[in-house]
C-alpha cells in the first residue's frame, strides 16, 4: 500500500495490468455479482431524480425490478446499491448486441442526463471504501475479468492508466498525478 494524502492505495492498482475487452467478456461485470453496484447517498438521490428519463432505455425486466425494489436498495450488508433483476443482473443493464452495458450511461451518452453512471461502476475493478481518516483504494481481481487482464498485459496498460478518467472523477487531477508519479517510481524499481 502507498498513502497519497487521505488515500491508502493498493500496489495492485499501480502494478497490475488491465484493459476491458467487451467483445470477449460481454460486460459480465454488469451481469454477475452477489449484490448491486455500490452507491453513495447522493447517487441514490440522483437515480431517483433521473428515473423517468432512464426507464425508457431499460428492458422490461429492468423496469419491473425498479418498480418493485426502487431506484436503489439496501443489500444484505445494509449498503445502498442498485437493484438487481432476480439475484444477478443489474436492473440498469441493457444489451447492445450480446454485450451487457449500462442504460444510465447510454442516456448520458445521448445527452439526456448529466450523470454518467455510479462511480463504483466507472471505477470497476477498483473499489473505494471510506474509513475514519482515510479512503482505501483496492483492486478486485475477479474471474470474470480474465479477458481484461489478458488484454491489459498484451497492450501494456496498467489499472491506474486504464481508469484515469474515473480515478480523476473520484479523487481529483492532483491526486491522480501523484498516483502516476508513484507508479512510475514503483515500476522503475521492478
Amino acid at each position: 500500500m502507498i498513502q497519497i494524502d487521505d488515500y491508502l492505495i493498493s500496489l495492485d492498482v499501480l502494478d497490475r495490468k488491465f484493459a476491458c475487452d467487451l467483445p470477449v467478456c460481454l460486460g459480465n461485470c454488469c451481469r454477475y455479482g452477489d449484490s448491486g453496484a455500490p452507491l453513495t447517498g447522493e447517487e441514490a438521490v440522483v437515480l431517483e431524480e433521473i428515473k423517468e428519463t432512464v426507464l425508457p432505455y431499460l428492458g422490461p425486466r429492468g423496469r419491473d425490478a425498479i418498480a418493485e425494489k426502487g431506484t436503489s436498495m439496501k443489500d444484505f450488508e445494509g449498503e445502498t446499491v442498485t437493484p438487481l433483476i432476480g439475484n444477478e443482473e443489474c436492473a440498469y443493464t441493457i444489451l447492445n448486441g450480446n454485450i451487457f452495458m449500462c442504460g444510465i450511461e447510454k442516456a448520458w451518452a445521448d445527452g439526456k442526463i448529466g450523470f454518467r453512471k455510479p462511480l463504483s461502476c466507472h471505477l470497476f475493478p477498483v473499489r473505494m471504501k471510506k474509513y475514519q481518516g482515510f479512503t482505501a483504494v483496492n483492486y478486485e481481481e475477479l474471474s470474470i475479468c480474465q479477458p481484461a487482464r489478458h488484454k491489459g498485459a498484451g497492450d501494456g496498460v496498467y489499472v491506474y492508466r486504464f481508469l484515469r478518467e474515473p480515478l480523476i472523477r473520484a479523487m481529483g487531477a492532483d491526486i491522480y498525478e501523484k498516483i502516476c508519479i508513484a507508479a512510475d517510481h514503483i515500476l522503475k524499481k521492478s
